[in-house]
């Protein structure tokens, strides 16, 4: 069977799987990862998983294909990225995992694998206008222009929705040195440290208990479960979040025009609760043509393998260029 390996490495977990041409996934895995994983760590870790699946699967796979956070070059890795994984900025790893195997290896930025896999593979396959957004421990964004996935010299073309400034009058500061920006509103990440500063200032809920034992438990899925209890301070929170990303999708549908908006990550396990009045919202602030036309936004089927499917995509296209 021809295969490759798609690599999803963000900062909490490396996800892993072998895809066929039709994006089957067969034996898929995942590992913790981190800020203080060294590099070489890193790989050992890929060439690790890289010997599971061919003995799992009993052939070796046809090339590799692997998507990290920043500011990634197709044949050398990230080439820009402080402070979200520490030493990888710079690390040749594309080169030594080619070294390794012998099969073609290529990498990517892992928002513009979003759209990979939704073009490839998802909801975007019917369309050639298209944006991802994938909302986990920051955001991520894809982007599909005319039929094309664009890259430009700084290599990061359509990726970087996340920094986007929503209110410049104050707020966490970003990787960016701004803030207000979307990574520090609309991410999981920060709904969980907006219910825990409540907690922290005494607000009364369902969670406190909780904060107090364990506070780096109060996280996204914490915060959703009050919510469905109906806690005041966790749906107040949940509302403030949505609006915020709201206004990011405006903001996507005035830059790139999509006909769909993908949403995608781990927040969107929570999206009984918002996607209905985040689509109100957003269709509702659109200076667009034909007027009152709304943009579908909508969830990623592929939802937690978007990321391997993605690197598989790109590797699929290597492969392919490489002959």
């Amino acid at each position: 069977m021809d295969y490759v390996i798609g690599f999803d490495g963000g900062g909490t977990r490396l996800k892993t799987g072998a895809v066929t041409r039709g994006g089957r996934i067969l034996a898929p895995g995942m590992l913790p990862t981190g800020f203080t994983m060294a590099p070489a760590k890193m790989l050992a870790a890929f060439k690790s998983e890289i010997r599971r699946i061919t003995r799992e699967l009993g052939s070796k796979p046809k090339g590799i294909g692997m998507g990290f956070p920043g500011a990634v070059h197709p044949e050398k890795g990230v080439v820009f990225l402080p402070g979200k994984i520490k030493g990888l900025e710079g690390y040749p790893i594309v080169r030594k995992l080619k070294q390794a195997t012998g099969v073609p290896v290529v990498a990517d930025n892992d928002g513009r694998l979003s759209i990979y896999a939704e073009s490839y593979y998802g909801l975007a396959r019917n369309h050639k206008w298209a944006t991802t957004i994938t909302i986990g421990t920051g955001v991520g964004s894809g982007v599909l222009l005319d039929g094309h996935i664009l890259r430009d010299p700084h290599l990061q073309f359509g990726t970087q929705m996340s920094h986007i400034v929503l209110d410049g009058s104050g707020g966490r500061l970003c990787i960016t040195g701004a803030r207000g920006t979307a990574e520090m509103n609309c991410s999981a990440t920060s709904l969980a440290m907006n219910v825990r500063d409540g907690l922290q200032r005494g607000i009364p809920s369902v969670l406190s208990d909780q904060y107090f034992e364990d506070p780096a438990s109060v996280d996204f899925e914490a915060v959703i479960k009050a919510v469905a209890r109906k806690d005041r301070l966790a749906c107040d929170e949940l509302e403030h979040w949505r609006t915020n990303l709201g206004w990011l999708l405006v903001s996507a549908v005035h830059v790139y025009a999509p006909e769909i908006i993908i949403l995608s990550g781990g927040a969107t396990n929570g999206a009984k609760y918002f996607l209905k009045p985040l689509s109100k919202q957003v269709n509702s602030h659109l200076f667009r043509y034909p007027v009152g036309e709304p943009v579908p936004i909508v969830l990623s089927k592929l939802r937690n393998h978007q990321g391997v499917l993605g690197a598989a995509a790109i590797a699929w296209e290597r492969v392919q260029a490489e002959g």
